[in-house]
């Protein structure tokens, strides 16, 4: 459809009119309809250098020798994982990686990092994540990816925990970009009386996830469910966290509440932006 809009106006200008005015009108016309084009054509490539921006500023500023690094799951943190194992070739780093799931494991060895794990380094320095959403106070959504609750558990044992986005995650208040709602890692002969519970309690619907190349749910790296709980308003995160979290079945919710001392942001004009929690 977008190549046939160009081409409708590629033929409009072309057509012979008697009047100048007309002439601009189609030129003009015909010249923001070429740039929609390619803004629509670059659009994604433009995310990704986004997130390949946030990722290597998030690795140079916060990675240094000698560390234990969590390595969180998603899209972008297959750059910070990139720039992680080149800044360990080119600089000789003596660096351990321990993964939030079977994806960030495999990421690890790929790039013939070590590779480690929480019994033999229960406390790390740094921990870089991926986020689905992050607002002005650095309250994140997580788990769009099913990684929810070992995420949480490396982020909880890193010194310093920062997140890595796109121009797209970024929000004044949670629900303004990230439309799937609230994941929640739950039991799985839990989440029919979990789903009532929060619906009932805190309003909205929590659906079970569906699997999209498998019939099914989707089942997690620890064999539970997920429930995407789309809320309906504003909630105090904190309380709502706290409150999910104590319904029998439920393992974790993707609520990271100040836990995010640092977020970059790739933007599309190519910059970094940087965002720190606000001061209370």
């Amino acid at each position: 459809m977008r190549l046939q809009c160009c081409l409708s106006f590629r033929n409009l200008s072309a057509v012979s009119l008697s009047s100048a005015p007309w002439r601009r009108a189609a030129a003009a016309a015909l010249g923001n309809r070429r740039h929609v084009c390619r803004f629509g054509q670059s659009a994604a490539s433009m995310a990704e250098e986004a997130k390949k921006l946030a990722a290597y500023a998030a690795v140079d500023n916060h990675v240094q020798n000698n560390q234990v690094v969590g390595v969180g799951s998603g899209s972008t943190i297959v750059y910070a994982v990139d720039r992680l194992a080149e800044r360990v070739r080119q600089e000789k780093l003596n660096i351990v990686c321990v993964p939030t799931s079977f994806q960030a494991r495999q990421l690890i060895l790929q790039h013939s990092l070590t590779l480690s794990d929480l019994d033999r380094h229960p406390e790390l320095d740094v921990a870089i994540d991926g986020a689905d959403e992050v607002d002005a106070a650095l309250t994140l959504i997580k788990g769009g990816g099913g990684c929810l609750t070992q995420e949480k558990i490396v982020a909880g044992c890193a010194k310093h925990f920062v997140v890595i986005a796109d121009y797209r995650k970024d929000s004044k208040a949670l629900g303004q970009q990230w439309k799937k709602g609230v994941p929640i890692e739950v039991i799985p002969m839990a989440y029919v009386p979990v789903s009532r519970t929060i619906a009932r309690r805190f309003g909205g619907e929590a659906n079970l996830r569906m699997a999209v190349s498998k019939a099914g749910p989707v089942v997690t790296d620890n064999s539970n469910f997920i429930l995407d709980w789309k809320f309906e308003q504003a909630q105090n995160w904190k309380e709502v966290n706290t409150a999910i979290k104590m319904i029998p079945g439920v393992v974790e919710t993707g609520l990271f509440v100040g836990m995010a001392e640092r977020a970059y942001f790739g933007m599309e004009d190519g910059s970094v932006q940087v965002r720190d929690p606000p001061v209370n």
